[in-house]
């Protein structure tokens, strides 16, 4: 099967959604299937085509990370993707920029189009009335429609009355994410160390983390780590500098995925205090590697997250973020909380079971295309 993928990010670009795409595209590729990967040339010095474990990257002109360089970006991909087309079985989107680009190859290739939605992007736009047009406009093209979140289905299906959007969990290379020697020392004195790996911009709340460290201080010996980077670190170190804290909190910067196992075997908690979020790639990857997780009652964070496997907490509350972890620092079965979580990934939301899921939603669409 030729598959033909779609996304204006991709590795060595840092995020989830770049992460979930690209093991994504490995595993389909490592089942034998050919796959192409349409995307930006975000960064600079990146191949216009490469090959990266089995999977066909070719990257198109891109103006900037703004609404005028995806909308440019997405326009000048067109080429590319009619081209590669033209003998694909399955067309499949990733972001709504990939949309357009992949409706065009559909028109002149006739293969089935598949598209997902992802990230609380997705959630913040469907509340604007001017993008409630566009939005339905784009969720009424797919062949096949897909969600990162049941919350993110049911706001697609409500913009498209009669239109079917399938909730799937994003997945987890679970035989990369797993609990490995530490990459960090330990932490000194006998502290606790809290990782909390989210890149800094407002949405993911890094804030209400910072302003609940020095009230979890004030009963547990913690220490955290901050991976990732973006506009509101100069903010947040200043903030952390206010409270009394910037002894115990180090700002790693963005790291790159492969990194990441090592990090977080090197903490017993990870937190993740977001505002809005899908369902986060990042949390699962953390669960994959036995780290329990506190996490925001928001999006899709309740899905993965429950007593089970760490405890919920109420976004943008940092007294709640800090009874929260102090209650799970406190548990003495806190390392089995991590393998239960480890478990939890394995059961259902492996990156093998999300692939073999994509090949019955693309081979039940080419059966219907023949039989049309």
């Amino acid at each position: 099967m030729k598959i033909v993928q779609h996304c204006v990010y991709f590795p060595p670009e840092v995020g989830g959604l770049e992460s979930h795409v690209f093991y994504l595209c490995r595993a389909l590729a490592g089942m034998g299937h050919e796959v192409h990967v349409v995307t930006s040339r975000s960064i600079e010095g990146a191949p216009a085509h490469e090959v990266m474990d089995g999977v066909n990257v070719w990257r198109t002109w891109f103006p900037g990370k703004n609404p005028i360089g995806w909308l440019g970006h997405a326009a000048g991909s067109i080429p590319r993707s009619v081209s590669l087309a033209r003998d694909a079985d399955v067309l499949h989107a990733q972001a709504l920029q990939s949309v357009p680009p992949l409706r065009a190859a559909r028109a002149a290739s006739g293969a089935p189009l598949v598209a997902t939605y992802h990230t609380s992007h997705f959630l913040k736009m469907a509340e604007r009335p001017a993008w409630k047009p566009v939005l339905r406009a784009l969720i009424s093209v797919g062949d096949h429609n897909l969600a990162a979140s049941t919350e993110i289905a049911r706001v697609a299906e409500g913009l498209a009355p009669g239109t079917a959007v399938e909730a799937l969990t994003n997945g987890v290379e679970t035989s990369i994410f797993r609990r490995i020697e530490p990459t960090l020392p330990p932490p000194v004195d006998g502290r606790r160390r809290l990782i909390v790996p989210r890149r800094l911009f407002h949405k993911n709340g890094v804030e209400y983390f910072v302003r609940a460290l020095p009230l979890i201080a004030a009963e547990v010996d913690v220490e955290a780590v901050l991976v990732g980077d973006g506009p509101e670190r100069e903010r947040l170190e200043a903030l952390a500098a206010e409270l009394g804290v910037t002894d115990r909190l180090r700002f790693l910067g963005a790291r790159p995925n492969t990194d990441m196992p090592g990090l977080l075997s090197s903490a017993e908690l990870a937190v993740f205090p977001s505002l809005m979020e899908a369902t986060s790639v990042a949390a699962l990857e953390c669960m994959s590697c036995e780290v329990p997780v506190a996490a925001s009652n928001v999006g899709g964070l309740p899905e993965i997250v429950n007593d089970r496997v760490g405890g919920l907490f109420e976004p943008a509350d940092p007294s709640d973020l800090a009874r929260t972890v102090v209650r799970l620092l406190g548990r003495s079965d806190l390392a089995g909380l991590g393998r239960a979580a480890r478990r939890q990934v394995v059961d259902h939301w492996s990156n093998e079971r999300l692939a073999l899921r994509h090949l019955e939603i693309y081979e039940e669409l080419i059966r219907r295309r023949r039989a049309a």
